[in-house]
């Protein structure tokens, strides 16, 4: 059984009221946690990722408290950090094994990859805003998260260095399928991805590259997502 990682004590708190706080928030997961099994969060080992990853050390300290709402929360930059039911989503349309190898496009404050780090053998995170990418490393630290290599770089060029990857997700919208994360992506590999010009047309993509030139294409719903910003 993987023991659990608590998150980080509130700076500047009394300690009774900090207490009180981890006991609320530990109250509003197993709230959320029933709430993604009943919107068809299935798998098993999703959930008990969601369960051990402790969300409130990677939002701000002012929206410590709504940690567990399932709401976007605002970070760093202008950026956000995901709908838990949007992590939760993705990680499961991904699939992936104990054995296997992620890349994610887009760092964020480092939750999706805190998660992806409960059930994938190695995860390799692009982040092209430095503030970011050194508050996530920081994160990854604090927490022992051993298993994630954090990359500073335009992540619309994917990661070529360390491919081909078993699995990609991508956590902004391209406007269009991204080849050249495609063409990092084992046969039989799969890249979860937003796709769509506009906030409002963006669709969440789950592909599957079946041959050297065919990718199956499976839509799992409509997304909001910041646009995926760079070369490609």
């Amino acid at each position: 059984m993987i023991k659990k990682t608590p998150g980080p004590r509130v700076k500047g708190v009394h300690p009774a009221l900090a207490d009180s706080l981890e006991q609320s928030l530990a109250a509003e997961k197993i709230r959320l946690l029933m709430k993604l099994r009943r919107s068809g969060i299935t798998d098993t080992r999703v959930l008990a990722a969601m369960e051990q990853v402790p969300r409130e050390a990677f939002v701000d300290e002012a929206f410590r408290d709504r940690a567990y709402e399932d709401n976007a929360l605002p970070i760093a930059m202008e950026q956000t950090i995901s709908m838990p039911s949007i992590v939760a989503t993705m990680t499961q349309a991904l699939d992936c094994k104990p054995t296997q190898s992620v890349l994610e496009i887009g760092t964020g404050s480092g939750y999706q990859a805190a998660v992806l780090a409960r059930i994938a053998r190695r995860v390799h995170t692009i982040e092209r805003h430095k503030p970011l990418f050194e508050i996530a490393l920081a994160r990854f630290e604090q927490l022992k998260i051993r298993n994630i290599t954090p990359h500073l770089g335009d992540g619309s060029k994917g990661w070529p260095h360390a491919a081909p990857y078993e699995r990609i997700l991508v956590t902004a919208a391209a406007e269009t399928i991204p080849q050249i994360l495609l063409a990092q992506l084992t046969i039989g590999g799969v890249m979860v991805v937003p796709v769509g010009p506009h906030v409002a047309d963006q669709q969440l993509l789950k592909l599957t590259r079946v041959a050297e030139d065919e990718v199956r294409k499976e839509n799992l719903g409509p997304v909001r997502f910041v646009p995926l910003v760079g070369s490609y």
